[in-house]
């Protein structure tokens, strides 16, 4: 494909003219372990974990609020949510709900038990080890990560895969290589998220990406991935920022945006796409 050729045109070639918004209100987050986790990333330090509700908490399909459940916890040492013991609870929990399962690194053994219940499967991606190694705080490296990917998309039914751009202390630093890797690997769609500085963590003082290297990367992707749904999830800075990047990633050719500021939306309207609303997460 000519270089030429913009993000835009791709994704009026290769998609119907529908913007997708979610606005996850159905949908309950849930975490395995409270508000712990051993490894105290740079990026989160277990701050994410304290918001969500804590699955001892809940003792009926009754208490769940919504239709639907994010499903994740803090990271062992291996970088692996201990979602498996809990398993036989969140099968009497189930009820009619959907559970987006978010994982980390689980053995196979784990992934097998894990798939019956799984609607969607959630798995960070990252390209570069160092990320791994400074940001994670994980003694793990790409080929983990890539290992773990194929073993999910062998055993569950979707599996839907995230790469943080900024990651690394707010630089591009292996998300180029993470697409890639991906694109060889095989995927079905792909959602991006952008790094917070959040406070009370190890990186409250940096920036975030730089916005035009963010839109820089995201046009790439759409040329890469020129027929992969591609969605701009809910974890990105707020502010002017958040408006700057959601009116951008219009014109690169996203497919569909988390909480889009408003002025997204009436651009998007602008530029010919129908509009179509859920209340989950965006992989659901």
């Amino acid at each position: 494909m000519g270089s030429s050729v913009t993000a835009w045109q791709i994704r009026q070639k290769n998609f119907a003219p529908v913007l997708f918004i979610s606005r996850p209100q159905n949908t309950e987050s849930i975490s395995v372990t409270g508000a712990f986790c051993a490894l105290k990333c740079a990026h989160c330090g277990g701050h994410y974990l304290s918001k969500m509700t804590n699955l001892s908490s809940l003792k009926t399909a009754e208490d769940i609020k919504g239709t639907s459940c994010l499903i994740s916890g803090g990271c062992d040492f291996d970088g692996r949510v201990q979602i498996v013991p809990h398993l036989e609870i969140l099968k009497n929990l189930k009820g009619n709900h959907r559970y987006n399962f978010h994982t980390g690194l689980l053995t196979e053994a784990e992934i097998k038990a894990l798939a019956p219940l799984a609607d969607v499967v959630s798995f960070d991606f990252l390209g570069d080890t160092a990320t791994i190694h400074d940001t994670l705080k994980l003694n793990k490296t790409v080929e983990d990560y890539a290992k773990c990917y194929q073993t999910l998309r062998k055993h569950c039914a979707h599996v839907a895969p995230h790469i943080c751009i900024g990651l690394h202390g707010g630089k591009i630093s292996g998300e180029y290589e993470a697409v890639k890797l991906l694109k060889k690997l095989g995927l079905e769609q792909l959602v991006f998220i952008v790094l917070i500085p959040t406070l009370g963590t190890e990186y409250a003082s940096i920036e975030p990406p730089a916005l035009e290297e963010v839109i820089e990367f995201l046009t790439w992707a759409r040329k890469e991935l020129p027929t992969t749904p591609l969605t701009l999830g809910c974890m990105r800075p707020g502010g002017k920022y958040r408006s700057q990047l959601d009116l951008a990633a219009l014109e690169c050719g996203i497919n569909g945006i988390v909480q889009p500021v408003h002025v997204a939306v009436k651009k998007a309207e602008e530029l010919g796409l129908t509009i179509q609303e859920n209340k989950e997460c965006c992989v659901l």
